[in-house]
């Protein structure tokens, strides 16, 4: 099916986290196609600017809050009249070691990545029933997959969303309701200067990674292999969107489909070795 084809009846979709990066560029390409698309941000300055590039239906969406969930799901509503996709795309990487990660960082990551995920896709779910279907969207990780070093808060919310998300598919069955995951690798967007900021939470002079975060913050981190653009992503969420039977899961980049074969192949030890170098 040709990326280009004009659809019949333009599926209306809802994206959260469209500040910048892997939202912004796929509420653009699914926008280039003929597609409804209301993208949402967590601040007015950020929405003002979805506004000024052309997106007038662009609202207004902190995940962390449960009214503007509902406030934007009835408006798309009364303007479009019905929801076709749902993509929980909001989240960002905190970054530190188990050890020196305060609870406060990590019920923070956790609020974001976990809680507010869950309730976008707990509120939706009542209208595409009442729809008779419908898709749900759920931007997980090759970290929901497996874990790295230093990145802990933002791994184990990630393993979080794939447990929700498995469970919710199950439970989902013959309602007309496909519910997706994206395992997304490395793709260029501001995700990672984002990590870095997150380093304030944590007291880097008292721990003994303080040279690896310091190398971090001085940008003297490994080239991170296989980076692909964010159109990566919005091309397979497009390409859900086409679908009348989406995957249950979509591995994006290359690093997640070794790392994902790695998982199922290797022993704990010898990953955990492989893990260790990457």
């Amino acid at each position: 099916m040709s990326d280009n084809k004009i659809e019949p009846h333009a599926p209306v979709v809802v994206i959260t986290g469209c500040s910048s990066g892997i939202g912004r560029v796929t509420a653009r390409y699914l926008k280039e196609r003929f597609i409804t698309v209301v993208p949402t941000a967590r601040t007015d300055e950020e929405v003002a600017e979805l506004k000024a590039e052309g997106f007038e239906g662009a609202m207004r969406l902190d995940v962390r809050r449960s009214e503007e969930i509902a406030e934007v799901i009835r408006e798309v509503l009364a303007r479009e009249g019905r929801i076709d996709v749902w993509f929980n795309n909001a989240g960002y990487g905190q970054m530190g070691a188990i050890e020196d990660l305060p609870a406060e960082a990590l019920r923070e990551q956790f609020e974001t990545n976990v809680i507010g995920l869950h309730e976008c896709t707990r509120q939706i779910l009542p209208v595409m029933r009442r729809q008779g279907g419908g898709k749900i969207i759920q931007h997980s990780s090759v970290l929901g997959l497996v874990a790295l070093p230093l990145r802990g808060a933002y791994n184990a919310s990630k393993y979080a969303v794939e447990g929700l998300t498995d469970t919710l598919r199950l439970e989902l069955e013959g309602t007309g309701i496909h519910v997706s995951l994206l395992n997304t690798g490395p793709v260029t967007s501001r995700f990672r200067q984002n990590a870095l900021k997150s380093l304030e939470r944590i007291d880097i002079d008292a721990s003994r990674w303080r040279s690896l975060y310091r190398k971090a913050l001085r940008g003297e981190s490994r080239k991170v292999p296989f980076n692909l653009p964010p159109e990566a992503v919005a091309s397979v969420v497009h390409r859900i969107i086409l679908s009348d039977r989406p995957q249950p899961r979509y591995y994006i980049t290359k690093a997640t489909w070794m790392l994902g074969i790695a998982k199922r192949l290797l022993s704990t030890r010898m990953l955990d070795r492989l893990l260790r170098r990457v």
